[in-house]
C-alpha cells in the first residue's frame, strides 16, 4: 500500500470523521470516486489480508456494556496456542504480546459486568492460565487513529 492509493486513503483518510450517516460506505465511496460496493469489498479484501482487523466505532469505556484489559502470564512455548484460544473469543477485540513476564494481553468487551467476568472465567478454563483483569480507574482520552504515512 503506497501512500496516496485508494487503499491508503481509505484506510488513513476515515479513522476519524467516519461518516454519520445510513450508508456510511457510499458517502466514503463518493470522496474516494468509488461506489458503496467497490469500498466494501476493499475493507474485505484489507480485512482478509490481515492490513486491518475490523471497521467500527471505538466508544468510552462504561459508555456501552463493560470491558476490560486483561492479561495472562503465559509460558513461552505456549504463547502462539494460547493466543489463538484468546482470540477466538469474540468478546476479544484484539491481543497482543508484550516483552514481560505477563506477556500476552487483550481487550474484552461484554454486554455487561456479570457477561465480562463470565468471558475471563472462560478464557482462564480455557487455557489453565489465571487471567488479570486490569480495569479502568481514571479514564483518559487516546487517539487511536494513526497516520500511515
Amino acid at each position: 500500500m503506497t501512500p496516496g492509493s485508494l487503499e491508503h486513503r481509505l484506510l488513513n483518510d476515515f479513522q476519524r470523521d467516519f461518516p454519520l450517516e445510513p450508508r456510511p460506505f457510499a458517502v466514503i465511496g463518493q470522496a474516494l470516486g468509488l461506489d458503496e460496493q467497490d469500498v466494501i469489498e476493499r475493507l474485505e479484501e484489507l480485512k482478509a489480508s490481515g492490513s486491518i482487523g475490523r471497521v467500527g466505532a471505538a466508544v468510552r469505556p462504561g459508555t456501552v456494556g463493560a470491558s476490560t484489559l486483561a492479561a495472562i502470564r503465559v509460558p513461552d512455548a505456549r504463547l502462539a496456542e494460547v493466543a489463538e484460544i484468546v482470540t477466538a473469543f469474540p468478546e476479544v477485540n484484539h491481543n497482543y504480546e508484550r516483552e514481560h513476564d505477563v506477556n500476552l494481553w487483550f481487550v474484552v468487551t461484554a454486554p455487561d459486568e456479570s457477561a465480562l467476568t463470565g468471558v475471563l472465567d472462560a478464557i482462564s478454563e480455557a487455557t489453565g492460565l489465571e487471567v488479570m483483569d486490569l480495569r479502568l480507574l481514571t479514564p483518559f482520552h487516546i487517539d487511536l487513529g494513526f497516520d500511515l504515512k
